[in-house]
Order: C-alpha cells, then structure tokens, then sequence
C-alpha cells in the first residue's frame, strides 16, 4: 500500500479551524504499513469525549462550528479525519479502499485512543462507520447522535437521489470536493469554505477514497459487507442507551432513515429527536451551531 500525504501548506490560513493538529500511527492488518491519522483533541483530557465523525468526502473541518460549544460546556471534543480524507494519509489505489477496512482502521485508532464513556455524533459515512464501532464495542458508548446517516444493509433500494450521486461520483472527469459539499448544503457556501473542502486534494491522485466510498455503501443484499451490517443491526436494535436522530429537513439522499432508526433502536424511545430546519445532507454547514444546541439540551 502507497500512501500519500497532503503538504501542510495545504491547510494554512483555513476559515474558522485554529484546532492544533493531533496524529496518531495505526497499523493496517494487512498490509505492513503505518497509517497516520488526523485528529482533533480540544478541552480537558479528563472529561467525557464527543467523538464526532464526517463522512465523505468531508473532513474533520465539517465539524468546526461545534467543536466550542462542546468544549465550553465541559466536554472533550475528538474529530479525526477517515484515512483517504483531511489531514490524514491518503492510501493511493482504490483497491486500498473497502468498507470493512475502514472499519478496522476506525476500531484500531479507537482503541489506540481508549476512548470510554463516548457520546458519539456521527453524519454520512461517520454513521456508516461509527454505528459499527457502537455494534462492536457498545461498552465504549454512552450515547449516540444521528444526523442525516443510516445502516444500510442493502436489502432495500436506495433510492433515486443516492444512484444519481452515485454515477456523478464516478463519471465526473475531475471530482469536485468543495462544490459537491456545497450541492449537499441548503446555504450557499463562502469560496474560503469551498477551498477548505478542496484543501486536503492537491490533485485528482489523492481523491482515491472519495471516488471509492460512493460504491462501498451496500445498495445490494449480496454486498460484501451486508451480512456484516445485518449483524451489527442485531446489536444496536438492543441498545438501550439514549439515542437522538436529528436530522436536516432538507436531505433527499438520508431523510427517509431518522424513523426507521427510531422505530429499531430502543435507545430511540421517549428521546427529543428533531428535524433542524433548513440542514441539508452537510447539516453541520448549515445548521451546525443549532445541531450543538439540540445536542446540548439533550445532555442537560
């Protein structure tokens, strides 16, 4: 596996992320090669973390306008940044990219971090890995946040927005990281904002991972990584501890998962879960310092 790694020069002057950069090593279980992870680590070591996780093709950057709000209640706020994505190494061949691998990575860089007591947020592909580490290690975690995210285990469609964005991902010559963020937003996006999407893709070379993780998603039953995703189900529909969906009104690709997850998961039960007006599929864009409120209430 050959790994590329965005120049620092990259992310200098970035809009509203003065976040001082944390990295930590992890080993692939394949390969014989050291990943280095990105990460944000803000307020005290000692207090309880908000692991907060993007998807795709996003980065930890999503996540800036509610990192203080956190942090000046008494939390620990952890971002990372997926490998392929932000400030992490970028392995650079597609092959490098499966669904289980991320997961393995993601458990490994958990476990390295001995994170306990977590409130997990988690949005897009952060759902899609994160909800496997709650179903794997449910011990690790106090309580859950779901924001425009789902499950999938491919035994039901999709859906038309999710195909068209799954062709445009990959027949679109050049992957445009910053305008895709800013067609998944109801807010018209700043160019500085735009350009810090860009930032972690100096050329189409390092966009290997957004390239690949549209087709990961299971979209069929057979999928190699359905079965896995059916049995981390069984787990989370015995999760009894609280769970908040709250979700943008103004996502075609995730809008229709928020009753389905409440239905399931009996942590869902007698919680506030709330639709935040005008947040769209990147609802931390859009809504991200009311998302910290409704958050922040909930753990009040």
């Amino acid at each position: 596996m050959k790994l590329l790694r965005t120049p620092d020069s990259h992310f200098q002057n970035l809009a509203d992320y003065p976040f001082k950069p944390h990295y930590l090593d992890i080993n692939d279980r394949q390969a014989d090669v050291s990943i280095r992870m990105h990460y944000i680590d803000e307020g005290e070591a000692a207090s309880q973390p908000v692991l907060m996780l993007h998807g795709e093709p996003s980065w930890s950057f999503l996540y800036r306008k509610m990192v203080s709000p956190f942090v000046d209640a008494g939390y620990r706020v952890v971002a990372p940044d997926l490998p392929g994505f932000g400030k992490s190494d970028k392995p650079s061949a597609r092959t490098d990219y499966t669904y289980a691998r991320h997961v393995a990575w993601m458990q490994d860089w958990l476990r390295a971090m001995d994170l306990n007591n977590i409130i997990l947020i988690c949005q897009d592909w952060g759902g899609l890995i994160g909800l496997r580490l709650v179903a794997a290690e449910p011990h690790r975690f106090a309580r859950v946040v779901t924001s425009n995210t789902m499950l999938p285990t491919g035994d039901h469609d999709p859906g038309e927005a999710f195909k068209k964005w799954q062709s445009f991902s990959q027949e679109v010559p050049m992957f445009p990281t910053g305008k895709i963020i800013n067609g998944g937003t109801v807010t018209e996006l700043p160019d500085e904002v735009v350009a810090a999407y860009d930032a972690p893709f100096p050329d189409e070379s390092y966009k290997e991972g957004a390239r690949q993780f549209p087709l990961l998603v299971p979209t069929t039953p057979d999928n190699p990584e359905s079965q896995a995703n059916r049995d981390a189900w069984k787990v989370l529909m015995e999760f009894e501890k609280p769970w908040l969906c709250a979700f943008g009104d103004s996502d075609p690709i995730t809008g229709a998962a928020a009753p389905i997850i409440q239905k399931l998961v009996p942590g869902c039960q007698g919680q506030p879960h709330t639709t935040l007006q005008g947040g769209g599929h990147f609802i931390q864009e859009d809504c991200g310092e009311a998302l910290a409120r409704v958050v922040l209430d909930w753990l009040k």
